[in-house]
């Protein structure tokens, strides 16, 4: 498997590249590079298997790269440092990443992942949600929802609610489509902060574009406007409604 490297920082390709020849015999570092335009050169020379991309060089967003080359017939890991908008896009967008400092047993992991074979179309609708992700830097505007059959790309704003099934979680979306995951919806909650999805009970995700109302009965619980009903847990009932207000005057 031949590997490149990009990153600004000398030390961390330096830790990258010790690692993988202690540690993986059948790979091999073609290069290891500092900016989007030796990576462009040695990518378009070299026709890697595998890239280790930083999210952010001196002279621009990692990703730019990948949407200079076009079409990607390599696996992509992300180098990222603790910038929490980029964690969380790469998460959503369900691609592979290692933090900074770089840890053998994450390295690990990735790299065990990117030795599956890779499905170039599955590839390329991942990269396609991390752009619009990494554009937004506060709210995810698309995520990446991994079923029994196929991954499917998934606008933020299509999901009405999400409601655990044990470690299932079931998104039902816009136009009556229902998506079954094999993810819990503690998960999901995290992915999602600050994206218009709030956690109402401790079995419910709901967009907070798709609430038509706060019913005190019973309790208190959500009425949406597909008809839903949608119970909203004592502990929770004030952040509920604290981010129902916020929303409307947004």
């Amino acid at each position: 498997m031949d590997v490149i490297i990009i990153d600004d920082e000398v030390a961390v390709r330096n830790t990258i590249a010790k690692l993988l020849q202690e540690n993986f015999q059948k790979i091999s570092i073609v290069a290891s590079v500092g900016t989007l335009d030796e990576g462009y050169d040695a990518i378009m020379e070299l026709q890697p298997d595998l890239l280790f991309l930083d999210i952010e060089l001196p002279d621009g967003i990692g990703f730019d790269l990948l949407k200079r080359i076009g079409t990607v017939n390599f696996r992509v890991i992300f180098i990222t440092g603790h910038q929490e908008y980029a964690l969380d896009a790469i998460k959503v967008s369900a691609l592979d990443y290692i933090l900074k400092p770089v840890d053998l047993t994450e390295l690990k992991e990735a790299i065990e992942k990117a030795c599956v074979v890779i499905n170039h179309e599955e590839e390329q609708m991942k990269l396609l949600a991390l752009s619009e992700n990494l554009q937004e830097r506060k709210k995810m505007k698309r995520i990446i929802l991994r079923t029994a059959d196929a991954l499917q790309l998934v606008s933020v704003s299509d999901i009405i609610r999400a409601e655990a099934d044990s470690n299932y979680t079931h998104f039902y979306l816009t136009g009556g489509k229902h998506i079954m995951v094999s993810r819990t919806i503690k998960e999901f909650d995290a992915l999602l902060t600050g994206s218009g999805m709030i956690r109402t009970h401790q079995s419910h995700l709901v967009n907070l574009q798709a609430v038509d109302r706060f019913m005190k009965r019973d309790g208190g619980y959500l009425l949406l406007k597909d008809g839903s009903t949608i119970p909203v847990s004592p502990n929770l009932k004030k952040q509920v409604l604290n981010a129902i207000d916020s929303f409307l005057y947004e």
